[in-house]
């Protein structure tokens, strides 16, 4: 089981997200574990302020370390299993290999930030990663945090009906998944491949393998760099070029 520690200024938005879904039936079935725990509880005074002015100027406003100091000390396990990761547009670009290397911690604590930016003593002391979902800004952690909290929980096994499905998955393989289809066979004059339906389990996989590649090639040419091909890949990529020339 992994257990996921959120700590954020509004738990209210995961609501949705975690009560629904294969999130919740996995929570159901004790293969993950979500606890939300609301940084203002731990801030100090009458208002529970977790943000001021930054020192120097400028603006916006900057988030405390000390309420998220005092949520995490709450929290964290500590040892080796654990892991303390603050979502910011300023990390490393979140992908699957990132997402499996996850599943080997049993507890992943996610810090959502907000305002400006962070107290850079959070960065500095408090936390191990720290991962954006993007290059783009959002106005908190929130969202990015689901994506994680998803895209790890889907490679326990359990998580999805139908595990092989997770093995052919967009990245997994170093490439983009091909064409899906399902019934009916043709709709408005749109026909489903013959091969798919010619249950011949070979050619159905060189199929798929081929529009795998296809698909690749055209949208993200840039992961056939990093995959490792096979001699049947090669030529299938030549043919796939020839065809689009």
């Amino acid at each position: 089981m992994i257990q996921f520690d959120i700590l954020t200024l509004f738990p209210e938005i995961f609501q949705s997200s975690f009560g629904s879904s294969l999130t919740k039936k996995a929570c159901d079935k004790g293969l993950i574990k979500t606890n939300l725990h609301n940084i203002r509880d731990h801030a100090p005074g009458k208002h529970h302020v977790t943000d001021d002015a930054p020192f120097g100027g400028g603006g916006g406003m900057v988030m405390k370390i000390e309420p998220v100091h005092r949520t995490l000390e709450t929290v964290l396990s500590g040892g080796n299993d654990s892991i303390v990761i603050l979502l910011s547009p300023q990390g490393s670009t979140f992908n699957q290999e990132i997402a499996e290397n996850l599943t080997r911690y049993s507890q992943i604590v996610l810090i959502c930030g907000h305002y400006e930016g962070i107290d850079e003593r959070i960065r500095a002391h408090l936390i191990d990663d720290e991962i954006s979902i993007g290059d783009y800004v959002l106005s908190g952690g929130e969202f990015p945090a689901m994506v994680v909290v998803d895209a790890v929980s889907r490679l326990i096994p359990g998580f999805v009906g139908n595990e092989s499905s997770v093995l052919s998955d967009s990245y997994t393989t170093g490439l983009l998944e091909g064409p899906h289809y399902t019934r009916p066979r043709e709709y408005k004059g749109w026909k489903v491949p013959d091969v798919l339906i010619s249950g011949h389990e070979k050619r159905i996989d060189e199929w798929r393998r081929r529009e795998s590649l296809r698909r690749t090639l055209a949208r993200r040419p840039d992961l056939l760099k990093k995959v490792r091909l096979t001699d049947k890949d090669v030529k299938m990529l030549k043919e796939i070029e020839k065809e689009n020339a």
